[in-house]
């Protein structure tokens, strides 16, 4: 049947009044950027290389790299470990920089900074594990070692005691001061009143020197004896005051400081 024009018009009107329909899209979920497959291979090929000959073959800036995989899931991380390299000088000192220090280089945010720091506590738990509560004086080799890997890449100068019982077992180990590169102040009075406390019998000091010649100072060896008579007076024994390098230790008693 044919439609009168005005009847078309006011369909036409109508129609042209209605909302109009939303044309639909697809939502995909934007996808992340993929990384060079060379950067992926680059992550085997490294994995692989450790896996096989261990952490000994590879240079300080490849180890980082390998630590840095496991903050950073995707991008090229040579850069940056190169960087902490430069900033420290070694593998040792990158982990034994202060948070404040590692995040002043570019690209090391307080959550990288603070997974390098975790693996510092773990090497220094696994060597304390090996000298706490033990003779010492019969696991001289395992005190160095700690003593090497919690000291030797310090910046500044840190002095510790390590109380032992009459056993000559370690009952606690403490750091009484920090200094700076070339200092750190001792008081022989805060000495004893803790190792009173802990009810010590004897005493091992040890402090590191950030300049890497662990060779004492006349300072070094003034504050050593005033810390020897102040222990005589309590009947307590001064096995031997270690300067810790950063390659080799001195030990008062084996030099005959003590």
């Amino acid at each position: 049947m044919t439609r009168s024009r005005s009847t078309q018009l006011s369909l036409f009107e109508t129609a042209a009044q209605a909302p109009e329909r939303p044309v639909k899209q697809s939502l995909k979920t934007p996808q992340k950027p993929k990384q060079p497959s060379y950067i992926g291979g680059h992550r085997k090929r490294l994995r692989k290389r450790f896996l096989v000959g261990g952490a000994k073959p590879l240079p300080d800036y490849e180890l980082l790299e390998l630590l840095l995989f496991r903050c950073l899931k995707n991008g090229d991380v040579k850069p940056l470990a190169n960087r902490l390299i430069d900033a420290f000088g070694d593998f040792n000192r990158v982990l034994s920089a202060p948070i404040e220090r590692l995040t002043e280089v570019q690209g090391i945010g307080p959550e990288i900074a603070l997974d390098i720091k975790l693996i510092e506590a773990a090497t220094h738990r696994m060597s304390q594990g090996k000298v706490l509560k033990r003779p010492l004086i019969s696991s001289w080799n395992a005190l160095l070692e700690y003593c090497r890997v919690t000291m030797s890449h310090r910046e500044t100068e840190i002095f510790r005691i390590l109380f032992l019982d009459r056993k000559n077992v370690l009952i606690a180990d403490e750091i009484q001061g920090k200094g700076t590169v070339d200092h750190v102040p001792v008081y022989p009075r805060e000495v004893i009143k803790r190792a009173l406390d802990l009810n010590a019998s004897a005493l091992i000091l040890v402090h590191n020197h950030p300049s890497g010649d662990p060779t004492p100072s006349t300072a070094d060896i003034d504050m050593t004896e005033t810390i020897l008579r102040a222990c005589e007076v309590v009947g307590i024994t001064l096995h031997d005051h270690l300067i810790v390098g950063k390659s080799k230790e001195v030990s008062f008693k084996s030099e005959g400081y003590l």
